[in-house]
């Protein structure tokens, strides 16, 4: 079950949400912690017992390791850390690496992260160990952002699981975001892909130069519209809960760096890697070959953490390079540019993006030599090709890129509580219902990791 479903939004919805508000305070989690499971069992009932597994082992393994900071960590406290990293992390390289797996379950990467978070930030004496298995439980099941994030740590919600409340207000804003997320995917992301489709069908090596540029900057806009799509609707349903979600982008696209882009980027994902494994590595606080030493380990786990086809190592590779000669040189002229730098970050973004899609290492090849024809030995192919999609696809083109400024948002809050408000968020619910009406299969993209 996705969030983008008529099964979701007027069947589970509206029903764990009249439950969930008729219910009284102290068995609020408990409601939400059972939805999730049933949520969950939707799209993953053989995996249901794993995710609920690694709920009672980090339960157990943070309550017996945890000390106050004053009594400090002994070997014993290390011991039952690496047992519960090793038990999370293990699974995860079983289902995700191994090949001996059937299939991936979903979400486990995103409630990987979480929950090692959870018991590292216990270690080291930053919050206590839950004592409530039901308040753990139902922060690592939460159903608007278990499976595709944000990636939330559990000082950020663990007030807010013992105490909340919803205003009307805050369930008015929610549902707004909801509606805007909604939107992002379907009308954006999901309209956009089926050119990115369309070049997969017609195959590389049959396309032009043209319509293969077409297709690099048709999966970058797909890609974003569809994630942020789902961290909206995740903030939007979380806000309805009475719990505030951290933002995971923030018009990445309108960066002047690489370096920038990431850092505006999957913000949440970003923060796990710097403060789990970056920091503690050394930072940027032992040179200049051990910062690199450092971006270069943070970047191949980024890259084996979305999966371990080559192609997604040559996609971290890219962006390690790219970061790197950044940090020698480029970033200081980047930073001074108003013009060359957007220019920058929007020829070679996509191009790392078509790494990230194509996942067989010999068609990526295929594909750089039709994005740069001169390098390789093939000629001029269909070189009108792509007029026949221009028409269909600019004005989805042009909107994606306009909605990628902090403009039409900066629009939005002045008039979000205005009729004209009121007025495009109906619109976007109205138009993104008729094509939920019209389409038959609409997966969110990052369910694949």
């Amino acid at each position: 079950m996705v969030f983008s479903s008529f099964e979701f939004l007027f069947r589970f919805l509206p029903v764990f949400l009249v439950i969930y508000y008729i219910t009284p305070k102290k068995w609020k989690n408990l409601i939400l912690f059972a939805a999730s499971i049933v949520f969950y069992t939707f799209g993953e009932a053989e995996y249901v017992i794993l995710l609920l597994a690694s709920v009672v082992v980090n339960y157990f393994l943070g309550r017996a390791m945890y000390r106050k900071p004053e009594e400090g960590r002994g070997k014993r406290q290390l011991i039952l850390l690496l047992l519960a990293l090793g038990y999370d992390f293990g699974l995860l390289f079983f289902f995700k690496y191994s090949g001996l797996a059937p299939k991936l379950p979903l979400g486990i990467s995103f409630y990987t992260f979480q929950i090692a978070a959870y018991i590292i930030d216990v270690y080291r004496g930053k919050i206590p160990a839950e004592k409530s298995f039901v308040r753990l439980g139902t922060y690592l099941t939460m159903f608007p952002q278990m499976i595709a994030g944000p990636i939330i740590n559990y000082s950020e919600v663990r007030l807010a699981m013992g105490e909340r409340t919803v205003t009307l207000e805050q369930f008015e804003d929610g549902l707004k975001l909801l509606v805007i997320g909604l939107g992002s995917k379907v009308i954006i992301a999901d309209r956009t892909g089926l050119l990115w489709n369309n070049i997969q069908s017609i195959g590389f090596a049959s396309i032009s130069t043209p319509l293969a540029w077409m297709g690099a900057f048709a999966y970058s806009i797909q890609l974003y519209y569809d994630f942020l799509g789902y961290s909206l609707m995740a903030m939007g349903l979380g806000a309805m809960l009475g719990f505030e979600f951290p933002r995971n982008f923030t018009h990445p696209y309108m960066s002047k760096s690489v370096s920038e882009f990431w850092r505006r980027w999957h913000i949440t994902l970003g923060r796990w890697f710097r403060e789990y494994v970056y920091i503690p590595l050394g930072g940027n606080r032992k040179g200049k070959a051990r910062t690199f030493f450092n971006l270069f380990v943070v970047w191949t786990l980024t890259a084996l953490w979305h999966g371990a086809g080559g192609n997604y190592l040559i996609w971290g590779a890219s962006l390690l390079f790219l970061l790197m000669i950044e940090k020698l040189f480029l970033l200081r002229f980047l930073e001074k540019s108003r013009f060359l730098c957007h220019l920058y970050l929007l020829f070679v973004v996509p191009l790392t993006w078509v790494a990230f899609a194509v996942t067989d290492v010999q068609q990526l090849g295929v594909y750089y030599t039709r994005l740069f024809p001169f390098f390789g030995k093939a000629g001029v192919i269909n070189s009108a090709d792509y007029l026949r999609y221009i028409k269909d696809y600019l004005p989805l083109f042009l909107a994606g890129v306009i909605l990628a400024t902090p403009y039409p948002a900066a629009f939005y809050k002045v008039v979000q509580k205005k009729w004209v408000g009121s007025l495009i968020i109906m619109g976007i619910l109205g138009l993104s219902l008729y094509y939920l009406a019209i389409s038959t299969n609409n997966p969110f993209l990052y369910f694949n990791f």
